[in-house]
């Protein structure tokens, strides 16, 4: 136990503790209003609910995956109710570890900034001193994220859903998932202040460098969430991606390019009037199943 340490996280509403490997890997976490404990690192699991009971209590609460046997494959959630035939509309409950409508924008970097960044007054140093640093294109990323999520919070007015930070059971997390009348869009936000980009069918070119597979990479991470809301919502739901650059002073699309919605920031406002593919009631459904943090562990 002596080589895990406990961090103390507290913002954006959250009070949190992480447990930490001497490199500053995170093997584990905390909830402490709900005393929830998350493990990321099954091996550390026994000294890392050790070191939490000593600051939480013995009353703390494994997440149900988290507590699964190793070798044992976590158990798929039940369906909810609303998508069994004669069953009525009713919500499934989410505790508030699991419930992604929780999220900011930008949860998923504000973790790992959290678990294994510079503390508040190293990076005042840093700033004061003009000094770079490794995690600025964290910063960077975040600020775009929380951009792109204040201006697809416009469109909640027209009956749209946003998640922010959805973990992906293969790795990484989709910055934002919108769901509203005119279906889901999985959306990839990039950051890049003062640049020109140039979007083809499969690759991006920022200010004429090395190409970047976005437009393939938001193909493919489309794809994975209808297979995830499809198969546990019992219906077809219709999942496009989209790629919005923030920050950059000009963006060219390729006349070819029409398999990835390309836009800027402000002209996220363009998905708010479209219609016609999901009714009320499948957002509700969609929405209630994307919120579910396990439901894209476990996929």
């Amino acid at each position: 136990m002596g080589d895990l340490t406990v961090k103390p996280w507290k913002r954006h509403g959250q009070d949190r503790l992480y447990v930490n490997l001497p490199d500053g890997t995170t093997v584990a976490w905390a909830d402490r209003p709900t005393k929830v404990v998350t493990i990321k690192e099954q091996r550390y699991q026994g000294e890392a609910l050790a070191l939490l009971r000593q600051h939480l209590g013995s009353s703390v609460t494994l997440l149900p995956a988290a507590a699964a046997r190793p070798g044992e494959a976590a158990r798929r959630p039940e369906p909810p109710a609303q998508h069994r035939p004669g069953r009525p509309v009713e919500p499934p409950k989410a505790t508030v570890a699991d419930d992604l409508a929780e999220n900011r924008p930008g949860a998923a970097l504000l973790e790992a900034i959290a678990a294994r960044g510079p503390s508040p007054a190293k990076r005042l140093l840093m700033r004061v001193l003009r000094r770079p640093s490794e995690w600025d294109s964290w910063y960077v990323g975040l600020e775009g994220e929380r951009r792109v999520g204040r201006e697809l919070a416009r469109l909640s007015p027209r009956g749209w859903r946003v998640l922010h930070g959805v973990p992906k059971g293969n790795g990484g997390d989709i910055d934002h998932l919108l769901i509203g009348p005119g279906g889901v869009f999985s959306i990839n936000t990039k950051c890049h202040q003062g640049a020109s980009v140039w979007v083809g069918d499969t690759m991006a070119r920022v200010n004429g460098g090395q190409p970047a597979p976005y437009a393939r990479a938001s193909r493919a991470e489309a794809a994975y969430v209808q297979g995830v809301l499809e198969r546990h919502c019992g219906f077809p739901v219709p999942v496009e991606p989209v790629l919005v650059f923030v920050g950059v002073t000009s963006l060219h699309r390729a006349a070819t390019q029409y398999t990835v919605r390309i836009y800027q920031e402000r002209e996220v406002s363009a998905l708010g009037p479209l219609t016609g593919r999901l009714t009320a009631a499948q957002i509700g459904q969609v929405h209630a199943v994307a919120r579910h943090r396990r439901v894209w562990l476990q996929s």
